[in-house]
């Protein structure tokens, strides 16, 4: 799919504005006379690193400075000055990576003008939003504040850093949209160790309304299908597909079993050729089960795929809990949006960490928060590459015939 830039489409240089104007924004925390450096190029020149996906910091571009006589950080973002590594790390660290989250508001808002968002609706016309976290730090010796620990039982403690990095998906695309990050992470006046549910509570009251505006289903695996979380979707008008397992949901598990004694679960067979064989989806599903052991429990709708060849093999099988009226005619398509959820391990973190982002890579600790904002400036290159590939025929090209370079 391409949408070429037009009137009511970004182009690059507008990209390259905002992204001016969103590092211009970064607090600068000295006091001192040593600021030859703005934050704008200290900014400008870390991301410039993960837009060119180079594995090695500003190395690259000091070395495209010193035999062409020109960098890609000043050609393609207008950084007047490379600033060294330390310098920028120590610029940068005391940076919060909320200060980059307009661009990826500004970005999306880019993609709505361009009609992209809607290509990307499902079945009943539903946005699917996916979430899931992802480890991009770890170690038993480099830590600072923004740390999570967790004491092993030989006694050694490793420090960690995860994010939750929502995105948009759909069935049968390759294709995803990031969405701004939220990084789990020690919280003033707690206690207790932070954890995925907490930050994706916290990504829920910030951008939560917005996307019940937008009529949108969140996707998750079997953690988030927790009563609490899905209220809180309710209550900000978001419906839900979350994995439901049986062995952290035995009391749904029960009433199904119930049900079906009863005739209360409805079979639906679909027999399909996937091109080398005939393929048996068997979907069951039924109505208003409780997500768990009270008389005060959330109802859910349930649904389960099994899908066998014909010799009788199992291929695959999985089942959802969801706040969707289920019926015959939609059965099938509620399992293909709760399916889509995997594209946010596939193409996003997948991607992020072995496609030439990477995500894993230790660019920068730091004291506070550099690891989280580098962290975000990766996710931010990837959105900019998703959107040059949905609306630039040209950097389509040019990008997958390096792709092709590299192999």
């Amino acid at each position: 799919m391409s949408i070429p830039f037009g009137k009511n489409a970004l182009t690059f240089s507008d990209v390259v504005k905002q992204l001016r104007a969103t590092f211009e924004n970064f607090p600068d925390r000295r006091t001192g006379k040593n600021t030859s450096y703005t934050m704008t190029d200290a900014g400008l020149s870390a991301f410039a690193v993960f837009f060119m996906q180079s594995p090695s910091f500003l190395d690259f571009q000091r070395t495209m400075q010193e035999t062409q006589g020109k960098n890609n950080a000043h050609t393609l973002f207008n950084a007047f000055q490379i600033p060294t590594d330390n310098h920028i790390r120590s610029l940068l660290d005391p940076v919060s990576p909320v200060a980059v989250y307009p661009m990826f508001d500004f970005v999306f808002d880019g993609f709505q003008r361009a009609g992209i968002i809607d290509s990307f609706r499902a079945a009943d016309n539903r946005l699917l939003l996916a979430l899931d976290g992802t480890q991009y730090f770890s170690s038993q010796k480099l830590h600072g504040s923004c740390c999570s620990c967790k004491t092993h039982s030989n006694g050694k403690v490793s420090y960690s850093h995860t994010v939750v990095t929502p995105v948009l998906v759909k069935p049968n695309s390759d294709k995803v949209i990031s969405l701004a990050p939220e990084f789990v992470r020690p919280q003033d006046g707690h206690g207790k160790q932070d954890c995925e549910i907490n930050a994706s509570q916290r990504w829920l009251e910030r951008q939560g309304s917005q996307f019940a505006a937008l009529k949108t289903t969140v996707l998750g695996d079997d953690l988030y299908c927790y009563e609490p979380f899905c209220r809180a979707l309710l209550t900000k008008g978001l419906e839900f597909i979350f994995v439901c397992k049986p062995d952290s949901h035995k009391t749904l598990y029960e009433w199904v079993d119930d049900f079906e004694r009863e005739g209360k679960v409805k079979t639906v067979v679909s027999k399909r050729w996937t091109g080398k064989r005939h393929e048996t989806d068997t979907y069951r599903y039924t109505s208003d089960v409780p997500l768990r052991d009270a008389d005060d429990a959330l109802l859910v709708n349930w649904c389960e795929i099994t899908t066998r060849t014909d010799d009788g093999k199992l291929v695959y099988r999985n089942a959802f809990a969801t706040s969707l009226a289920i019926n015959d005619d939609n059965v099938a398509e509620i399992v293909a949006s709760g399916r889509a959820r995997w594209k946010i391990e596939n193409e996003n973190n997948n991607t992020l960490k072995t496609k030439g982002y990477h995500f894993a890579h230790n660019f920068g600790h730091g004291e506070q928060f550099l690891s989280s904002l580098l962290a975000t400036l990766i996710l931010l290159a990837y959105l900019l590459h998703t959107l040059l590939d949905l609306m630039d025929d040209k950097f389509r090209l040019l990008y997958f015939a390096r792709l092709r370079l590299r192999k």
